[in-house]
C-alpha cells in the first residue's frame, strides 16, 4: 500500500483510518527516530479522557534483552492458544504471524492509572469504564498519527498481564493494557492479515448500524 508521493505530503483522517494495519511481518529492522516517536507519543497524550484525568502512562521499550524475554514469552503464550484451537482453526491459524516484537525494535507499552484524578472524577461516577475508555482513545492516536508518518504498528494481545506488570517494574494499580511493536515499515498490506488469511471478514457497516432501538441479527 503507497501513499502518495514523496515527504511533505498530509494524509487525511479517513485515509489514515482506512489505511491503518496492525502490522506485523512488515517491520524493516530499522529503529524508529527519537523526534518521530515524540510525534506519535505526543498525539497519544492528546487524547480525549474523562474528567480531563489522562490516565496513560507510555513506557518505551527498545533493551534488546528486554524485547527478546518479552518475545518468548509470547511465543510460548501462541503455542498455548493454538493447542486449544480445534484442527481447522488452528490450520488457519498456523500461518498467522501475531507479533514483530524484535523486528519492530521498539515496544510502546501503555499503562491505566485507575486512581490518577483522585477519588471524585468528573464523567466517571456511574461508568468506571470511562477511564479505561480513555486510556484506548490514547492508542487510537497514536496508531494513526503512527500511520500518518507511514510508522507501522502491531498490537500484542498473547501475554499473561502479571509477566509484562513485573518485567517493566510496574507498579499496583497500573496496568499495562496494550504492547505495541512500532517501526517503519516495507509496506502496508492491503488487506488485513486476519481477512487474508481466512481467520475472520469485516461486518458491513449496515450490520452495525440501529436505529431507534437495538435490533437481533
Amino acid at each position: 500500500m503507497t501513499f502518495g508521493n514523496g515527504a511533505g505530503e498530509h494524509m487525511s483522517v479517513h485515509t489514515a483510518i482506512r489505511s491503518r494495519r496492525d502490522v506485523r511481518a512488515e517491520f524493516d529492522g530499522t529503529c524508529i527516530d527519537d523526534a518521530m516517536l515524540h510525534r506519535i507519543l505526543d498525539a497519544a497524550h492528546h487524547a480525549p479522557s474523562v474528567g480531563n484525568t489522562q490516565p496513560w502512562d507510555f513506557v518505551v521499550v527498545q533493551s534488546p534483552d528486554t524485547l527478546a524475554a518479552f518475545a518468548k514469552h509470547v511465543a510460548d503464550e501462541r503455542v498455548a492458544f493454538a493447542d486449544s484451537l480445534p484442527a481447522d482453526r488452528r490450520a488457519t491459524f498456523d500461518p498467522i504471524r501475531i507479533e514483530g516484537i524484535e523486528s519492530s525494535r521498539t515496544g510502546v507499552v501503555v499503562t491505566y492509572d485507575p486512581e490518577r484524578g483522585g477519588t471524585h472524577i468528573l464523567g466517571r461516577a456511574t461508568v468506571d469504564d470511562t477511564g479505561l475508555f480513555s486510556a484506548v482513545l490514547a492508542i487510537q492516536n497514536l496508531w494513526l498519527a503512527a500511520v500518518s508518518e507511514r510508522i507501522g504498528v502491531g498490537w500484542v494481545s498473547f501475554y499473561q498481564e502479571q509477566f509484562l506488570t513485573e518485567l517493566l517494574d510496574i507498579p499496583s494499580p497500573v496496568r499495562p493494557i496494550a504492547w505495541l511493536c512500532v517501526g517503519p515499515v516495507t509496506e502496508f498490506q492491503e488487506v488485513p492479515d486476519l481477512e487474508r488469511f481466512g481467520w475472520r471478514n469485516r461486518r458491513p457497516l449496515s450490520d452495525a448500524v440501529h436505529h431507534e432501538r437495538f435490533r437481533q441479527q
